[in-house]
């Protein structure tokens, strides 16, 4: 059996080759495998609650606060959530195409190298600043921490302490999918029912409450529910509001991508995709409208403007008061949360160690390594740390709305590049496209321009106070395409600069046996030697070409140890002309002093 080997090299080229061959001027490491057992894998039940931990996390219990905020309007906050939800069920359709197609794990690095393959890199490494940087867990882990103190009896807002307990939040979460990862696996999909069963107690409390059955006196907000009003703390209009509390209630739904990112971790992953995805963000919108519902039933306009974090936890206190129940309903809550930080982690994680696999980060080595524990220990620790950079960097203050903006703005940029790339793919029929599931053009069309809408205005100066939160409004959309603009120009030192001044590449060679077992090796390869690199084609004449003598494949020779496959280059009886790219080192291409020798025909 020949294992299938794919070479990345910095130059960004890739090319199947079946030889063994290494190059000796170079340093590898021992080869690291990647497999994971039968009880390992995902079910589709497990693939639900994967998908409904991170859609369920802080926003449902926390956004509707800065929605209403935003809007001024009971009816218009009620339509963004259904809006929202029919966008996510495009987004989902664009992702199911390109997950079925290519059923690794990985997501959109997966896509945008299948759409964007020149500049080789360039797309991949403009995903992997925006992931690596702004995929954290912050929000969840401080909604953790302020729902936890709001039960304890305390409101602090934003401070310090709040922090302390999202930062013990995310460590938990990180050291049990690093030691136990099974375990981790069974945590959040407990934790995925529990959540669910929160919101349901919401939806029927909310039921309750507009039967009357409320310890506060009737908010009346469904009078004239389509009005837009000013009021103390809210009052809506503009397209920048808009723009802001949709990308809000996005980040709300974020996460019904989560599964494409471990596509290689499910059992029968092209049926378990299909199946899981569209139940779980069906069920979840269904409860995000009747949640609202239920909270406008519940609670007075300016006090859910200015409610923020805590909206489910006011929401349980004028249904029932100040009794202990009443305060222990939002530790639940804050369960949820660390349910939604247990499943962004571990999906985070296997895309951070996807992109060090491709030798792409600094010291890849280390982050793409499974040890010791056969999980990717390296990689958690790699978005730990970004998650707690992000928790304390921001002073004290209002961080959380800064924080859910940042985290989902780029994506938005992200999503616009993947949807477009599809429909370059249904109409360049040169692609030979083909997938199991099939995208409508309305439905790219629809999600492409929501995309370009919430990349684009929140440019846009809002009506009144340009600093509201403590941060003036451009600075989530500078800060957003700034990392994506980081990317672009690491890929720049990354594949044109450091092998010119460090005068090495770094070769990454990914196999994968029949079973679906990974080999990668990582090997560091020194340009110097490879640019004396000499290869001479020895060829003889084709005896039966009618017109002039056409050289075909006789030989080849070899030099510094760099042997030619001969299989890889021989397309029928004539020679096919082989350039410099194909070789193995890859890096030969940069070489100034190549030559071909033919023989005399």
């Amino acid at each position: 059996m020949t294992d299938r080997k794919e070479t990345q090299a910095f130059d960004g080229l890739r090319h199947d080759d079946i030889s063994d061959e290494r190059p000796d001027n170079g340093s590898t490491i021992d080869a690291q495998n990647f497999a994971y057992s039968e009880d390992r894998k995902i079910g589709i039940t497990g693939a639900v609650f994967l998908i409904l931990n991170k859609m369920i996390g802080t926003g449902i219990f926390s956004t509707p606060s800065s929605i209403f905020a935003a809007t001024g309007s009971v009816g218009i906050s009620l339509m963004l959530w259904v809006i929202g939800g029919f966008l996510t069920f495009c987004g989902l359709s664009v992702f199911l195409e390109f997950g079925l197609a290519i059923p690794r794990s990985g997501g959109e690095k997966n896509y945008l190298e299948r759409v964007y393959r020149r500049p080789r890199y360039l797309a991949t490494c403009v995903l992997a600043s925006q992931m690596i940087l702004l995929g954290f867990s912050s929000g969840n882990s401080l909604a953790f921490g302020r729902y936890i103190l709001f039960a304890s009896g305390r409101e602090t807002p934003d401070g310090w302490e709040a922090r302390g307990i999202a930062v013990t939040c995310v460590t938990f979460a990180v050291l049990l999918h690093s030691v136990t990862p099974k375990w981790g696996i069974r945590l959040f999909n407990v934790l995925g029912v529990f959540k669910v069963v929160i919101l349901l107690f919401i939806v029927f409390s909310g039921f309750a409450a507009l039967a009357g059955h409320r310890r506060v006196p009737n908010p009346h907000n469904f009078d004239n529910a389509f009005r837009i009003e000013d009021g103390d703390g809210y009052g809506g209009g503009g397209a920048y509001a808009y723009s802001n509390a949709l990308l809000n209630i996005i980040y709300s739904y974020k996460g019904w991508e989560n599964a494409n990112y471990v596509v290689s971790e499910l059992k029968h992953p092209k049926k378990t995709l299909a199946i899981a995805a569209p139940i779980a963000i069906g069920g979840v919108t269904i409860l995000y409208v009747l949640a609202n519902v239920a909270y406008f039933a519940a609670i007075p306009k300016s006090d859910l403007a200015k409610s923020e974090v805590i909206v489910a936890g006011l929401f349980f206190r004028n249904i029932f008061g100040e009794s202990a129940a009443a305060r222990s309903l939002p530790a639940f809550v804050a369960l949820s949360n660390l349910g939604n930080v247990l499943a962004v982690s571990f999906a985070h994680a296997r895309l951070n160690q996807e992109l060090a696999k491709e030798g792409m980060l600094p010291f890849s080595r280390f982050w793409a390594s499974n040890k010791p524990f056969n999980a990717p220990a390296s990689a958690l620790f790699l978005h730990w740390i970004v998650t707690v950079v992000v928790l304390l960097a921001p002073p004290a203050g209002p961080a959380y709305n800064f924080i859910v903006n940042l985290y989902t703005y780029p994506g938005s940029w992200i999503n616009g590049f993947v949807t477009a790339g599809l429909i370059y793919l249904h109409y360049k029929k040169s692609e030979n496209w083909s997938s199991p599931w099939h995208t409508y053009l309305p439905i790219s069309i629809i999600y492409l321009l929501a995309n370009v809408f919430l990349a684009l205005v929140p440019f846009i100066p809002p009506d009144g106070d340009w600093n509201a939160d403590g941060y003036p409004y451009y600075v989530f959309p500078v800060v957003g395409v700034g990392v994506l603009i980081l990317g672009g120009v690491y890929w720049s030192f990354w594949t044109k600069i450091l092998p010119r001044i460090g005068g090495y590449k770094v070769v990454a060679d990914r196999t994968f046996d029949d079973s679906g077992v990974e080999t990668v090796r990582i090997t560091t390869l020194k340009i110097k030697v490879a640019r004396r690199l000499r290869v001479i084609w020895d060829v003889t004449c084709d005896p039966n070409s009618e017109s002039n003598p056409i050289p075909v494949y006789s030989s080849y020779s070899s030099f510094e140890n760099h042997t030619v496959p001969s299989s890889e280059h021989i397309d029928g009886p004539k020679l096919r002309i082989i350039t410099i790219d194909h070789l193995p080192t890859m890096a030969a291409r940069e070489s100034s002093d190549e030559y071909y020798s033919c023989q005399a025909c």
